[in-house]
Order: structure tokens, then C-alpha cells, then sequence
């Protein structure tokens, strides 16, 4: 696997391999948004296991809505910073790169210790339920039309996250724009239908992303990493498609890339599989944006396939998910060629907490170390 393991340069930050761990959502905090001894441990064991970057599940920036899930870990305050400084050590002791990935729930918000409103872009509510496995129950709420003042809380709650996240020793940020999150809602004509300068057509309602990205830039500085996570499909709506094919995208990726991003974090079903039901894939769109850091991430498996998307250049670093609950030493066996193990959703039951996963394993694996 003579790619997956190069190093790789990512502004100052230097990697030691092409393998990401892609966010997943752990609900596995304390109840006032605390990182603990369990998410230290969660995260020091995928450094250990080999892993060039880690990228934390979304971290909620703000103390009134960006809350999306009770026991979610925070990173809004002075106190859940602080919480964070001994898991970014353990995972920097085992020699990896920690990125913080910023989110706000927006209108697909299932829980809030904060505020029993929920707000989005527009009063639409989110399809189908809330998830079981994140504590979640019934259908959505139908969320309030943010107010103006509101949309310039939520921007500085992510640049104020972002300090938050240096300070704390991460390398880098990730702004949540993609699973229908509330930077994805904003894109979205499905749930944008404002008629002020926060909506429009699709480039119009880039405005909010457009000002997280400078709001953040410009609290951090250069030196700093700061990427954004894009999708088509979202938690409620797994088979949406951006409007306006290739092109729109191309521009979509662009405009956003062109604003003070680091990298661009693409994330689809299958990311090998075309964008738009025939031609080329979002990642291969993304590269015609110009010199960004590209990750793909979606049904990345096997150090084959990460071998072979990295061998075609569409993508810089390739980001696996369940492959990598399912080994957290996934980079390791993959360079010894040990055999993988399968993921099982019963990871997830009841929960998807890190504690289920720890009992999981015991049951599977008793005598595993």
C-alpha cells in the first residue's frame, strides 16, 4: 500500500499516513457537554491503532442552539475546552494528527439541555424520526425561522469554538456542512426558503457557510487548519442530490474551497460511485476546484479500495467509518495485511455509545486485549 502509507503535509501539520477517521457521532459525554476519561481513551486507541488524523464527532459550538444531541460533547465553554486538553495529548503521544469537527444540529436537532426550541434556516420540519440509537424519539420538531440575531449568535459560536479547539492543542477545525446539519440546511433548497440575504438560489445561500468560514478564519489565523465537511444526503434524507448537477457543484465546492479552506472533506454513500447517477463522483468534481485538500470518505472498507481511490488522485486522504469501530487499529492491519473485522450494527444497540461498543467487543471478544 504504498499511498495509504506516504506521509502527507496538510499546511504545517505533517501526517504519517493517507488514513483519516471520519467523525461519527458517540454520545458518550457527560450531561454538561464534558469530554471524560472514556472519549480519551476512545480516541487515544485509534491514534494507537495507526491512524494518520483523527477528526472528532461534531462538537457542539454554542450555549443556546447548536446542541443537537444529549451527552454530545461540547467544546463552547472554557470548561468542556479545557476537558479537551488530555484526549488531544493521548492522541498526540500516539502520533496523530486531531482535527475538531464544529457543528451545529440546526433543525435536525434531537436534543438540547439548552433550549427546548429548535431553530433552522426555515420553519420546515426534518423528514421521517429521530434516531433511536442517538436517543432520539418520534418525529422532529418543527423549528423556528432564526432571526437575524440568532444567525450572528450561531456564527460567532463557531469561530468562538474554533479558539476554543486551538487553545485546547487540536491542529486543526472542521465546520460541519454536510448530513443536514445546519450549515447543510442552509444550502439546502429543502429547508432554505428565505427570501433575505441568508436564502435565494444556490449560490445565494452560501451566505451563511461563506461567513462561518471568515468568521472562523479570521479568529484563528493562517497558521491554522480549518476544513469544511460536504455531502448531498442528509440524516433525514439519505437519497438527496444538490440542485444543478456538475457544474453548480463545481461551483458550490469552489466558492466555499476559495474562502480560507485547508481541505474539503467529501462525504457520499459510496464515494467511488457518480455524483449524479452517471458520470464523474463528487471528489473528482471537487479536484477541478483547484489545489484543496481533498477527503473522501463512504463505503471505504478495504486497504484495496483505499489504495486504488488514492491511486487515481481524485482524493489526498481517505477517511473510513464503520471499518474503523469495527478494528481501531484498521491502518495496522491493513499495512501487516491481518484480517478485518466485519462491522456490526450491534455496536448500536441499544445506543450508540462508546460503552455499548466496549460491551460489544467483550461479548464478541472476550479475550481481546
Amino acid at each position: 500500500m504504498p499511498r495509504l502509507f506516504e506521509p502527507y503535509s496538510l499546511k504545517s501539520l505533517t501526517l504519517r499516513n493517507r488514513a483519516v477517521l471520519a467523525p461519527m457521532t458517540r454520545v458518550s459525554a457527560e450531561p454538561e457537554g464534558y469530554a471524560n476519561d472514556l472519549i480519551r481513551d476512545y480516541y487515544g486507541s485509534f491514534a494507537k491503532g495507526g491512524f494518520g488524523l483523527l477528526i472528532t464527532e461534531g462538537l457542539y459550538t454554542d450555549t443556546a442552539f447548536s446542541q443537537g444531541y444529549i451527552n454530545q460533547p461540547g467544546i463552547a465553554t472554557e470548561q468542556q475546552r479545557d476537558c479537551w486538553v488530555p484526549v488531544v495529548q493521548a492522541v498526540h503521544d500516539a502520533g496523530a494528527g486531531f482535527v475538531a469537527q464544529l457543528m451545529h444540529g440546526g433543525a435536525q436537532t434531537q436534543g438540547n439541555l439548552h433550549h427546548a426550541r429548535h431553530v433552522g434556516p426555515s420553519a420546515v420540519q426534518p423528514k421521517g424520526s429521530q434516531l433511536s440509537f442517538y436517543g432520539g424519539e418520534g418525529p422532529y420538531q418543527v423549528p423556528s425561522e432564526m432571526t437575524d440575531g440568532e444567525i450572528a449568535e450561531a456564527i460567532a459560536g463557531f469561530a468562538q469554538a474554533a479558539v476554543h479547539a486551538r487553545d485546547a492543542g487540536f491542529d486543526g477545525v472542521e465546520l460541519h456542512g454536510a448530513n443536514g446539519y445546519l450549515l447543510h440546511e442552509f444550502m439546502s433548497a429543502e429547508f432554505n426558503q428565505r427570501t433575505d440575504r441568508w436564502g435565494g438560489d444556490f449560490k445565494a445561500r452560501l451566505a451563511l457557510p461563506l461567513a462561518v468560514i471568515r468568521a472562523v478564519r479570521d479568529a484563528v489565523g493562517e497558521d491554522f487548519v480549518v476544513g469544511m465537511r460536504l455531502s448531498q444526503q442528509m440524516v433525514t434524507d439519505s437519497d438527496l442530490k444538490w440542485e444543478g448537477g456538475t457544474e453548480a457543484a463545481k461551483l458550490r465546492m469552489a466558492t466555499l474551497a476559495n474562502a480560507g479552506l485547508d481541505y474539503l472533506h467529501i462525504s457520499e454513500p459510496d464515494i467511488a460511485a457518480p455524483a449524479f447517477g452517471e458520470g464523474p463522483t463528487l471528489c473528482e468534481l471537487a479536484r477541478a476546484v483547484g489545489p484543496v485538500t481533498l477527503i473522501g470518505n463512504g463505503g471505504i472498507r478495504t486497504g484495496e479500495q483505499a489504495e486504488q481511490l488514492l491511486g487515481q488522485g481524485t482524493m489526498d486522504l481517505v477517511a473510513v467509518g464503520k471499518a474503523a469501530l469495527a478494528d481501531h487499529d484498521w491502518p495496522r492491519r491493513v499495512e501487516h495485511g491481518e484480517p478485518l473485522t466485519p462491522f456490526d450494527y450491534g455496536m448500536f444497540v441499544p445506543m450508540a455509545t462508546v460503552t455499548n461498543e466496549l460491551a460489544w467487543r467483550q461479548a464478541h471478544y472476550p479475550t481481546a486485549s
